[in-house]
């Protein structure tokens, strides 16, 4: 896992990290890692599988379908460019 120095962080925030961490009942560290992860991987995030299922859902796609695009697809293995 990777670790990250934070450098001039004001005295205000850290006393504020310290201040929510305790009311969180965790390490001032375990606090700071969990905004971290709130801040670039949000609960609501738009995740690509769940859309194209919704989507395939919506339209009335079913797996009979997609066996059948399976099938026809060209399984011919690709060239290699050349220069």
């Amino acid at each position: 896992m990777a670790a990250v120095t934070i450098r001039n962080l004001p005295e205000e925030t850290h006393r504020a990290l310290k201040v929510r961490a305790a009311q969180h009942n965790r390490s001032t560290e375990a606090e700071m890692r969990t905004i971290l992860e709130d801040a670039v991987r949000p609960a609501g995030r738009l995740r690509m599988g769940t859309m194209l299922a919704d989507m395939s859902r919506k339209i009335g796609l079913t797996n009979a379908d997609v066996e059948a695009l399976g099938q026809t697809r060209d399984r011919t293995p690709a060239e290699p460019v050349s220069f």
